[in-house]
């Protein structure tokens, strides 16, 4: 990792080998912190708006997918809306969120789709968790992200604002993961990474 950026609170280093930039270790929210901040996320199943911006992973997912196919909602927050979406259409869900819903069995299993919404820039270990989620997919599989994707402007780029964010990925980021898991990457808009297991 290489020295990137200072926004004047956080600095960002920059992976030479998979371009992932990443705020360091000392510089991330301790859990109390970092969950004092989902906790004012006021995401609704009733609100129109927030069922719309989910929809942005679930319509180009869900084209890939057979009737009843069964997925996991990974990271789902405190008031879980797209699995519910799922479920409306003909879906089966779990639910796995480690500070709001926690699932441990969830996590054991296999899936047809996996979907995490606003959930990668806030991991830790992203390889690791990500490359969980993989390892839970079926031959087939679909993993569904939806993180913004770093843009030419870093510097001024809102996302980076928010302190629970610690992890920023760039198209190369998510092909390197992709090249790395044996897995076809689909981007679909400049918030949408769709990667399908090999079948």
């Amino acid at each position: 990792m290489s020295y990137f950026h200072n926004d004047g609170r956080r600095d960002f280093f920059r992976c030479g080998r998979c371009d992932l930039v990443a705020v360091p270790p000392q510089q991330r929210l301790d859990p109390v912190a970092e969950k004092a901040i989902y906790d004012q996320h006021d995401n609704r199943p009733d609100d129109p708006g927030y069922r719309a911006f989910l929809a942005r992973l679930m319509v180009p997912l869900s084209e890939h997918l057979a009737p009843g196919a069964e997925g996991l909602d990974f990271g789902a927050g405190p008031g879980p809306t797209l699995s519910l979406m799922f479920e409306e259409a003909g879906f089966m869900m779990q639910v796995h969120d480690p500070f709001f819903a926690p699932n441990s069995e969830a996590m054991q299993r296999q899936y047809d789709f996996i979907t995490a919404t606003e959930v990668a820039e806030h991991l830790f270990t992203p390889g690791e968790t990500l490359g969980h989620l993989v390892s839970c997919l079926r031959p087939g599989g679909w993993l569904g992200l939806m993180t913004m994707r770093i843009p030419e402007d870093f510097a001024n780029w809102h996302y980076i604002r928010d302190p629970s964010h610690v992890v920023f990925f760039s198209d190369l980021s998510l092909a390197w993961f992709a090249r790395q898991h044996g897995l076809t990457l689909t981007l679909a808009g400049r918030e949408v990474a769709l990667l399908q297991r090999p079948g």
